[in-house]
């Protein structure tokens, strides 16, 4: 049987706010409606996560947030002097609560990815295209450029990450291939890609792109057959089981299944319930299916996660890597 991953996760937006307006984001927030994360909530969800049986805790944000006026306000409000230091506060809780951090913070500088580095299992930034699209016209951190020297220097400090591209903002199946080709060239020179996620489009109401056609399921399935086709055979492909019926992308090559949580939603696709995981097992019975920890195995073996983060990987890991828990349906 093939074997078929996924996580247990929580999702904690720890802001809203962002630079960048795509076409196609509802998660985005004004400055009058954004957020910061409370500590009570932060410990709130992580406690839930634990009881859960959940291994990872995923920290999200918009991107560079202090670049839109107001937001110190924000940070005033709750108290929080560094929003960088407070990421750190919370991955440490994390950690406390016996859940692994996974934060996707966006484009970073070199010295905050270092802060952050000791207290996470892994690490992601979404590539989304290297075409230059409508979407992305009036978000000036989506530059291909940008986010493909952000994912070099992650690789240069050995980080294991997780990226992704999107189908459906506008691109071609050229701009598509290119994509997964600029990924593969960056695993081959660094090592450190431990998943590509093929996400498409859920258009959203409200938004600039809600009446985007949403991409077929043959273009999905031709997509993850060019993923694992230009990507080298230890990168996973990931698709999300709560956009898309998941079984003809793994008959195409697709092998893990992403983060599912019991906890919280899906903060990108609030609206698109998780399946969970009784159903994930009925349904894909003739795959051997596996949880895993945020963090692969091959980087588990390498010692490359964070060195706050190895106990309690040390923990969570079987001899084989992934999550040691075993569950009977």
């Amino acid at each position: 049987m093939k074997t078929l991953t996924y996580s247990k996760n929580i999702f904690l937006p720890v802001t809203d706010l962002c630079r960048n307006r795509c076409g196609y984001c509802s998660f985005r927030k004004e400055l009058k409606d954004a957020h910061l994360i409370s500590r009570s909530r932060a410990l709130l969800l992580l406690e839930q996560g634990f009881h859960a049986g959940c291994s990872e805790a995923l920290f999200t944000m918009g991107e560079s947030p202090w670049t839109v006026s107001g937001f110190e306000s924000i940070l005033a409000k709750a108290g929080v002097a560094d929003l960088m230091d407070y990421l750190v506060e919370l991955c440490e809780l994390a950690l406390e609560f016996g859940l692994l951090p996974h934060s996707n913070a966006g484009l970073l500088e070199q010295e905050d990815l270092r802060r952050l580095q000791p207290y996470n299992a892994s690490m992601g930034l979404m590539l989304e295209t290297t075409a230059l699209l409508d979407a992305h016209a009036k978000s000036p951190g989506k530059r291909p450029d940008m986010r493909l020297q952000y994912m070099a220097m992650a690789g240069r400090q050995r980080i294991p990450f997780t990226t992704g591209i999107l189908v459906g903002i506008g691109e071609s199946r050229q701009d598509r291939v290119e994509a997964l080709s600029k990924i593969a060239h960056l695993h081959r020179a660094f090592g450190h890609i431990q998943e590509v996620i093929i996400q498409p489009l859920d258009p959203k109401p409200g938004t600039a792109m809600e009446n985007a056609r949403l991409p077929g399921m043959m273009d999905l399935c031709r997509t993850v057959e060019a993923a694992r086709r230009i990507l080298p055979p230890d990168v996973a492909i990931q698709v999300p089981p709560n956009l898309v019926d998941p079984r003809p992308m793994l008959a195409a090559g697709a092998t893990d299944l992403g983060g599912i949580s019991s906890v919280t939603v899906d903060g990108i696709n609030p609206d698109r319930p998780w399946p969970n995981e009784v159903e994930l097992h009925k349904s894909l019975s003739d795959y051997n299916l596996r949880e895993r920890l945020p963090v692969y195995p091959r980087f588990i073996a390498m010692g490359w996660h964070g060195h706050e983060t190895r106990s309690l990987v040390d923990s969570l890991a079987g001899e084989d890597g992934l999550r040691a828990k075993k569950y009977i349906f």
